[in-house]
C-alpha cells in the first residue's frame, strides 16, 4: 500500500499553542491540567480540567472574524494555518486540497450562548449567525474559506475516535487518486456549563488529577484543543521537496457493536489488528503505542487487554503511554493531540511519558512509561482511538528516513 507522507503540523493544547510548545511540555512530562477557570460561580462539581492557557481570541482574529467563529473553530485555524506554514506548500496549490476535520462536540459554545439568552435572559432574538457558527461543519467551513481550500471539505464525528477517523477519511482519498494532498485532524472546546453538567452525570471525571492505568485512577479530566496535519501522496511530497516528518503507513477501524459506554478489549484489538495489516507491519516492528488510556476505570484494563491480544509476548516489550495524563482528554481532538505527540517522538527517538503515574492498577501490567520520557530508537508506533459507542481508530506511522 502506497504509503502518506505528513508534511506539516499544527496544535492547540493546554500545553500551549503550537507544536513545539505542546511538544516541549510532554516530552519534559508537565501537564496542563489546572483548576477549572470561567465556572467559579457555577456550582459545578467539576474542578479541574485541561484548558488552553491564557487564550485570548482578539489576539488571534478580528472582531469581524469572531462573530462567525465558535471556539472549536478558532482552534481549528488556528492549528491549520500552522499545519500549511509547516508544510510550505506554495497557496496556489491549497486550493486543490482536501479538509476533512474531526469533532466530537462541534460548536457547543455557540450552542450555550444562544439557550443561555433564550431561556435565561429570556430574550426573544439571537445571533444572526447562530447556525453556521455553531453547525457541526463549521470548522471545515472555515478552514476552507480561510485558507482558499476548493477540494472536498466536511467533517467526520465519532465521539474521541473523531480525529482518527478523519485521518483515515483523508488517507484513503490520497491512496484512491481522488486528491494529492489533505488537511486532516480534530477539533473541540467542550468547556460550557451544560456539558460540563452532562459529563458530570456519566460519573467519569476526575475529581483531581489523570492518572492512566494507575491504580488509584479516579476517571478522566476534559481538555480542549485542535491538532491538523498536511497529508500528501509519497510522490506528491518528493516532488515538491517537501520536509517529511513522518508516513502514515496504516489505518484500522472497528466498531465493538456491543455496549454505548463499556468498552470491548476484542473491538479494539481488532482495529489494531487491521492497522497493522493495513501497515504490512508486524507486531514486533511497533516500539511504542500511544494510548487511548483514558485513566478510567473500565478503559484502561480494556485497553491493556487488546494491547496483550494484539502483541503477544511482544507485549512485555513494547512502551505504552497516555499523554492524556498532561493534555487531557480533548474528546474529538484527543486523537490529533495524541498524533502529535507520537510523531515527535519518532522524530525525537524519545518517548513521552504517562504523568502523575503512582503504581499500576489491576489488569494494567504493561510498560506506561511511568512519570519520565524514555529514549527509545524505533521506527513504528500505533495511536489508538476508541470512542463511546465503541468506535475505533488506529493509526501506524513510520518515522521518515
Amino acid at each position: 500500500m502506497k504509503p502518506v507522507a505528513i508534511t506539516g503540523m499544527g496544535c492547540v493544547s493546554a500545553l500551549g499553542i503550537g507544536v513545539e510548545s505542546t511538544w516541549e511540555a510532554l516530552r519534559q512530562g508537565r501537564t496542563g491540567i489546572a483548576p477549572l477557570v470561567g465556572f467559579e460561580e457555577s456550582g459545578l462539581k467539576v474542578t479541574t480540567a485541561a484548558q488552553v492557557p491564557g487564550y485570548v481570541p482578539e489576539e488571534h482574529f478580528a472582531p469581524s472574524q469572531l462573530g462567525l467563529l465558535d471556539r472549536h473553530s478558532q482552534f481549528a485555524l488556528l492549528a491549520a494555518r500552522e499545519a500549511l506554514t509547516d508544510a510550505g506548500l506554495d497557496p496556489a496549490q491549497q486550493a486543490s486540497l482536501a479538509a476533512v476535520i474531526g469533532t466530537g462536540c462541534g460548536g457547543k459554545e455557540t450552542d450555550e450562548l444562544t439557550y443561555q439568552k433564550l431561556y435565561k435572559e429570556e430574550k426573544h432574538r439571537v445571533h444572526p449567525f447562530t447556525i453556521p457558527r455553531g453547525m457541526p461543519s463549521a470548522a471545515s467551513s472555515q478552514i476552507s474559506m480561510d485558507l482558499g481550500i476548493r477540494g472536498p471539505s466536511f467533517t467526520i464525528s465519532s465521539a474521541c475516535s473523531s480525529t482518527n477517523h478523519a485521518i483515515a477519511q483523508a488517507v484513503l482519498m490520497i491512496r484512491a487518486g481522488l486528491v494529492d494532498a489533505a488537511i486532516a485532524g480534530g477539533t473541540d472546546a467542550p468547556f460550557t456549563y451544560g456539558l460540563l453538567k452532562s459529563w458530570e452525570a456519566l460519573r467519569v471525571l476526575s475529581p483531581e488529577t489523570c492518572r492512566p492505568f494507575s491504580r488509584d485512577r479516579k476517571g478522566l479530566v476534559l481538555g480542549e484543543g485542535a491538532g491538523m496535519f498536511l497529508l500528501e501522496s509519497l510522490d506528491h511530497a518528493n516532488r515538491r521537496g517537501a520536509h517529511i516528518h513522518c508516513l502514515i503507513r496504516g489505518i484500522g477501524m472497528s466498531a465493538d457493536a456491543a455496549h454505548i459506554t463499556d468498552p470491548s478489549s476484542e473491538g479494539a484489538a481488532r482495529a489494531m489488528q487491521a492497522a497493522l495489516q493495513d501497515a504490512g507491519c508486524q507486531p514486533e516492528e511497533i516500539g511504542y503505542v500511544n494510548a487511548h488510556g483514558t485513566g478510567t476505570q473500565l478503559n484502561d484494563p480494556s485497553e491493556t487487554q487488546a494491547i496483550r491480544s494484539v502483541f503477544g509476548s511482544h507485549a512485555d516489550r513494547l512502551l505504552v503511554s497516555s499523554t492524556k495524563s498532561m493534555h487531557g482528554h480533548a474528546l474529538g481532538a484527543a486523537g490529533a493531540l495524541e498524533l502529535v505527540a507520537t510523531v515527535r517522538s519518532l522524530q525525537e527517538r524519545l518517548v513521552p511519558p504517562t504523568a502523575n503515574f503512582t503504581e499500576p492498577g489491576e489488569g494494567c501490567d504493561l510498560d506506561y512509561v511511568p512519570n519520565e520520557a524514555v529514549p527509545l530508537d524505533y521506527s513504528f508506533a500505533m495511536s489508538n482511538s476508541f470512542a463511546f459507542g465503541g468506535l475505533n481508530a488506529v493509526v501506524v506511522v513510520q518515522r521518515a528516513g
